[in-house]
């Protein structure tokens, strides 16, 4: 009867950490998805950062050239 005991013992012993383990699988699987999804949201912001910087830089290339129309059309009317 001992042996049958042990063996009960045993393979609850076994489940438990079957269980256990199921347990720890979800929830690394349940972070990885997590992480993915932050990693996809910050993906997404990073994108739409180079975009506003991109067109920050050609609205800054316009302004930059107008002001040289200007100053170049001020030293001429100086000059004169």
């Amino acid at each position: 009867m001992t042996e049958k005991a042990d063996f009960k013992e045993i393979i609850q012993e076994y489940k438990d950490q079957v269980r256990i383990l199921k347990d720890e699988v979800d929830e690394l699987q349940s972070n990885c998805k997590s992480k993915d999804s932050a990693l996809k949201r910050t993906t997404q912001k990073l994108e739409n950062v180079t975009e506003d910087l991109a067109q920050s830089q050609d609205e800054l290339k316009k302004v930059e050239a107008t002001l040289k129309e200007r100053i170049t059309g001020i030293k001429s009317t100086i000059i004169k």
